[in-house]
């Protein structure tokens, strides 16, 4: 027969196991919410993913490439929040992009759809396109004939023609561009004169991309950008679906992962 004290620590230790429950349960949804947090803090001030669904940036990047955006390359604007937050106007830590960065940005016409294109203009800057040639402030960019150019993604019609292109200026950066139709209808285009605050994009597939050669796009206001274009960090060619395990070494590219974005 149980004491009188056995029995007192035993009903203490009953008691005690819901408050130990309750506890762990707490400190659970503590860490939940500590994990959010940190992810949040991640993808609005350091590196937020990015994925490409459609082919305006080939070569350089292919439909079904998944990468890491930089969010502190211009510095931080509404743009850089969770649903563009209106926290404040303009941007805070601002840095001009360099002409050849590949760059996140804002739709301007809408202010909500997310587009990636190439930095051309800054500025300043007076752009235009003659006879499938780019010019930047009158001087012509260098073209040199590259392998013809297919992908995997089922997007493609045949081979396309590639060139690599080094933008004027002392050392220019170079990236590959595809010119697919020989006079097509942004092959000329009128001179466009960046204006103070904005920044001038384009696809480096040329007769393929809705860029700032277009109305409905246009030039790009600098608190628009969202942030740099770094690395690839994974790729599939949408040939598996997510259940298709067997599938997916025939899918994915490896030759992609992580590949820096030039």
């Amino acid at each position: 027969m149980a004491t009188s004290g056995e029995r007192v620590k035993a009903v203490k230790k009953q008691a005690a196991v819901p408050r130990s429950k309750s506890k762990n349960a707490w400190e659970t949804v503590r860490t939940l919410v500590y994990a959010v947090l940190i992810a949040l803090g991640v993808r609005t001030f350091f590196y937020e993913p990015f994925n490409i669904p459609s082919g305006s940036m080939k070569p350089t990047l292919l439909v079904g490439d998944y990468l890491f955006v930089s969010k502190f390359a211009y510095g931080y604007s509404k743009h850089s929040f969770p649903f563009s937050l209106p926290l404040f106007d303009g941007r805070i830590f601002a840095d001009l992009p360099e002409r050849g960065d590949v760059a996140v940005f804002k739709l301007p016409s809408d202010n909500r759809t997310d587009y990636i294109k190439r930095i051309i203009g800054l500025p300043g800057d007076r752009i235009q396109v003659r006879g499938g040639v780019l010019y930047v402030n009158g001087e012509s960019a260098e073209r040199t004939r590259l392998e013809d150019f297919y992908d995997d993604d089922g997007t493609s019609s045949g081979r396309m023609t590639r060139y690599r292109e080094i933008l004027p200026g002392d050392q220019g950066p170079s990236h590959a561009v595809l010119d697919l139709v020989p006079r097509g209808s942004l092959d000329n285009t009128r001179v466009y004169e960046v204006p103070e605050g904005h920044v001038f994009a384009m696809g480096d597939n040329r007769d393929n991309s809705l860029d700032s050669r277009v109305d409905n796009v246009g030039f790009i206001p600098l608190e628009n950008l969202i942030g740099r274009a770094e690395i690839i960090f994974f790729s599939t060619n949408g040939s598996a679906n997510l259940w298709e395990i067997w599938n997916w070494p025939l899918a994915i590219r490896f030759q992609r992962l992580f590949k820096l974005i030039e």
